[in-house]
């Protein structure tokens, strides 16, 4: 059984990783597939993204998930908040029968720095604009700490907007992360300090870890 990860934050709030090795029946045993999903890899970290929320807490309604327009799944009695993030071979939940909350994971790849111009606010990217290391350089993305960096305020936005599920954000000018800092990855976790700019600015609390080849970011309130 390949749980990667597993943090009971308290009574009430759980997240998980689960590392996705098992075919399809493994997991519809548990869940069922409630969308027509044609790709096998899409199909497979869908099933273990419910999967997780009845790992997590057996009694989940996974068979009651609706989705909103803005592409958000959700109970409709609220019975429980839930988030879920898939990337690569893995796939997360966090879920709350109390707390309104929001996950994400990333394995580093060079896009993110393609795309940074598109997430990071102007005064975001000056940091990086003075440490970067070459793209061409020999280190492997997970051992690219430029990359790293960039990708965990990558996940921290994603997790910020899947906490929000309303949609319509734009995550350069209405989503604001600290810079991390220069710490060490093998493996790291930490707080960051982020502020979400909407109908009023909301204060949030980002705890992540750096797994050797993953980043994994949450948010409770």
């Amino acid at each position: 059984m390949p749980l990667f990860y597993q943090h009971n934050i308290n009574a009430s709030t759980k997240l998980g990783v689960w590392h996705i090795t098992e075919s399809e029946d493994f997991f519809l045993k548990k869940v069922t597939l409630q969308q027509a999903i044609s790709h096998p890899h899409k199909r497979l970290q869908h099933l273990a993204g419910r999967f997780l929320l009845r790992f997590l807490f057996p009694e989940f309604p996974h068979d009651l998930i609706e989705i909103a327009s803005t592409h958000k799944p959700y109970l409709p009695d609220e019975a429980f908040h839930f988030s879920i993030s898939h990337c690569g071979d893995y796939a997360a939940a966090i879920v709350s029968s109390t707390n309104r909350v929001g996950i994400d994971i990333e394995i580093p790849t060079p896009k993110v720095d393609r795309v940074r111009h598109k997430f990071l606010h102007v005064q975001e990217m000056i940091p990086f604009e003075k440490e970067q290391i070459p793209l061409s350089s020999s280190l492997p993305p997970s051992e690219n700490n430029y990359l790293r960096k960039l990708t965990l305020l990558w996940s921290a936005k994603e997790a910020i907007f899947k906490w929000y599920g309303a949609g319509e954000i734009n995550f350069a000018g209405q989503i604001r992360v600290e810079h991390p800092g220069n710490f060490i990855f093998t493996p790291e976790r930490g707080v960051l300090q982020g502020c979400f700019v909407k109908e009023q600015n909301t204060q949030l609390i980002l705890p992540y870890i750096n797994f050797d080849a993953l980043c994994l970011v949450w948010v409770i309130t």
